[in-house]
């Protein structure tokens, strides 16, 4: 029974090296797994910030791209802003104008005097004065 006993505990053994020699593995497999992240991962990482720094340098450019082109167009409405405006004062002096004119003949028409007939008849009386005055000066 010695015997029996003696190769029960040889195959323990056995089987304990083993299990020793593949926990070993598999540690040191662990430990390599690690050791390639973090290589390859600080890799990755810097394939990335590259990718990253690419993208922004297009959409910078195209950005500015766009807004030039904004900025051409609202130069371009600017300008037809401008046109526009000056015929629209244009116009607007010309409907003052027949206004004043339909205005004055209305007020004239019912007898009203109108600014240069104030002005006109203002000069007469002026001219009278003075007249009266130096008439009043001859003795």
């Amino acid at each position: 029974m010695a015997k029996v006993i003696l190769k029960k505990k040889e195959d323990t053994q056995n089987s304990l090296g083993e299990v020793r020699g593949y926990a070993r593995k598999i540690w040191l497999a662990g430990l390599g797994a690690y050791a390639r992240v973090g290589q390859e991962g600080a890799d990755y990482l810097k394939e990335l910030v590259k990718a990253g720094e690419t993208v922004e340098k297009r959409g910078k450019k195209r950005i500015d791209h766009e807004l030039d082109a904004a900025n051409t167009q609202i130069d371009s409405v600017k300008g037809e802003i401008t046109n526009v405006k000056g015929k629209v004062e244009v116009q607007l002096d010309k409907i003052e104008k027949a206004f004043d004119t339909r205005v004055a003949s209305a007020l004239n028409r019912i007898g009203i005097p109108s600014k240069h007939d104030v002005e006109a008849l203002s000069a007469k009386l002026d001219e009278l004065t003075a007249l009266l005055e130096r008439v009043a000066r001859k003795p």
